[in-house]
Formats: structure tokens, C-alpha cells, sequence
């Protein structure tokens, strides 16, 4: 449909793509809130509205991460097949790379962690709900947060530089694929002059 209609000039690319990136955004926003609305209190989450509005947040981001690496996929990959085993391959090594399933990988692919939506996501989650200093009922009394196994073998920080971080590297991963959709959408259909 957009081969023929950017053919025959009916539109401009960047209105679709717009057109499009908006239209979604009701129905990616709305379902996960609602979601979210209804899990997060029946998990014993922390009960006030701080917390619960950076967990919402932190969500509503990873959200439109993913969205923009469906766009991106879609748009590079023209199979649908094709483009659905990619997206659950490059899922699937995301969350390996997160590291919140496997602790130890090679040097050599450790550096996926950085592009992993995962692991930022991760970040930004158990920062919404803890802070450094807190501490945990252990077999030893109260162990503090920080110690917790599987937060530290992830390296997850507190610090609010930390979490902005988390939140800055999301925010250039919802540029960079929404821009990588549409450079690939740029070779469907040669517009007419």
C-alpha cells in the first residue's frame, strides 16, 4: 500500500511515517498504564504515587523502544517471517544481554548489554523502587539492597545520574530506531516529480 501510494504521490513519506508514529501512540501508551494500573498493586510494589509514577514511566519508555524496533524491523525487513524471527532473535539477545538471566558473558559480547532495552529497562525498574541505602530481611538479619545477589552481579547503580542515564540511553534508542524505520521506508516506492 505505501509502494503504491508513494508512487503515484500521494503523500510525502515524512506525513506517513508521523501519521503513523502518532496514530499507534494512544493504544502503546494506554494499554501497558492500564496495565500497570492493575499489577502494580497487587505486588506489594511501594504504595505511593513517586514510585509508582517512575515505574509507569520506566514502562511507558521501554514501550516505545520497542515499538521503534518493530518499526524498524518491519520496515528494513519486507518478509513478515522473516522480520518476526529477527525481532525474537534480537529480543531473545537482549534479554540474555540485560544480564538479568545469565551473570557471566565473554568479553567479547559483553558490550551487547549497552544496546540491550533490557537492561536499561531493568535499571530504571529496580531504581523506581529502591534506593541505595535500604536494606532487606536476610538470613543475617538486614542485608542491604546494593548486596542483593542479583542486583549486584548486574552492576544495577541508584544514583539519580545513574537512572537518568538509564533513561537517556532509552530516549536515544527511540531516535535511532524510529530513525532507522524511516530510511528504510525511504526505498519503498519512488515518489514521482
Amino acid at each position: 500500500m505505501l509502494q503504491k501510494e508513494r508512487s503515484s504521490g500521494m503523500y510525502r513519506l515524512s506525513s506517513y511515517f508521523m501519521s503513523r508514529v502518532v496514530a499507534d501512540l494512544p493504544m502503546e501508551l494506554v494499554l501497558p498504564t492500564i496495565f500497570l494500573v492493575i499489577i502494580y498493586w497487587m505486588t506489594g510494589l511501594k504504595a505511593n504515587v513517586v514510585n509508582f509514577m517512575c515505574t509507569l514511566l520506566s514502562l511507558l519508555l521501554s514501550v516505545l523502544v520497542s515499538q521503534g524496533l518493530g518499526l524498524a524491523l518491519g520496515a528494513s525487513v519486507m518478509d513478515q517471517k522473516a522480520a518476526t524471527t529477527l525481532a525474537s532473535v534480537i529480543m531473545l539477545c537482549f534479554l540474555l544481554a540485560g544480564r538479568f538471566y545469565v551473570q557471566h558473558f565473554p568479553k567479547f559480547i559483553a558490550w551487547i548489554k549497552y544496546i540491550s532495552i533490557s537492561y536499561y529497562t531493568y535499571q530504571l525498574f529496580i531504581g523506581s523502587q529502591y534506593s541505595y541505602g535500604e536494606t532487606y530481611p536476610c538470613s543475617t538479619g538486614q542485608c542491604r539492597i546494593v548486596e542483593f545477589p542479583s542486583i549486584k552481579q548486574i552492576g544495577v547503580h541508584f544514583g539519580l545520574d545513574d537512572q537518568l542515564m538509564a533513561a537517556l540511553g532509552l530516549m536515544i534508542m527511540i531516535i535511532v530506531y524510529r530513525v532507522i524505520a524511516y530510511v528504510a521506508l525511504m526505498r519503498i516506492g519512488v515518489t514521482k516529480k
